[in-house]
């Protein structure tokens, strides 16, 4: 389970994947996640979309030639995933009980991203555990990435996670801060209310 299991009136995989097509339709841009990893990782790196949703990110990073695993709590996500692009790996899955091997797939990612709010979306208690088990499916000098809000201007749920919070998770799990940045085009961070996160394992 997880806040986004429990939030009232959130949208459909297919309302969630038509709001960005009309983004896109408008000339706006919609890749910058896929853009900013892009520049962390070169092509062909092993990539995990903890998280991935509609695919939209994943699919992007897979057209730019990286090797990509996505992974989602949400069915009705994770149907508009695979009818987008269904030659991809989408696993339904708890990122709490996340073990590449359960799921027949190989550990060692180069990076693992967590786009869209994932980690305060989590069931509450959870993000420790969370944190813990994407570290360990990094390979040794892999990176997490994660952006997400810190304020109810940028969240649909009450906020529950400072970075102070996430950095001390991610420092229990053997992740080091690399990075910090204020959006996904990488504007320097200035204690707002959003934050792109770059730790290193």
């Amino acid at each position: 389970m997880s806040r986004w299991t429990d939030l009232p009136g959130k949208a459909s995989g297919e309302d969630y994947a038509a709001r960005f097509a009309t983004l896109a339709d408008s000339g706006k841009d919609v890749h910058g996640e896929a853009r900013f990893c892009a520049a962390l990782v070169p092509a062909g790196g092993r990539v995990l979309d903890a998280g991935c949703g509609t695919g939209r990110v994943m699919i992007r990073l897979a057209e730019l030639g990286y090797d990509c695993v996505g992974v989602d709590l949400d069915a009705s996500m994770l149907a508009v995933a695979r009818k987008q692009s269904p030659g991809l790996p989408w696993f339904q899955h708890d990122l709490a009980e996340f073990e590449p091997a359960l799921l027949g797939i190989a550990g060692d990612f180069d990076l693992i991203v967590a786009a869209g709010n994932i980690f305060p979306l989590l069931a509450p208690g959870t993000v420790s555990v969370v944190v813990e088990r994407l570290s360990a499916a990094l390979r040794p000098g892999g990176l997490l990435v994660a952006g997400f809000g810190l304020d109810e201007a940028h969240l649909p749920v009450p906020p529950n996670l400072s970075l102070p919070d996430y950095d001390d998770c991610c420092a229990a799990a053997g992740l080091t801060l690399v990075q910090r940045f204020a959006t996904w085009d990488a504007d320097p961070y200035d204690s707002g209310g959003y934050a792109v996160s770059v730790h290193r394992r």
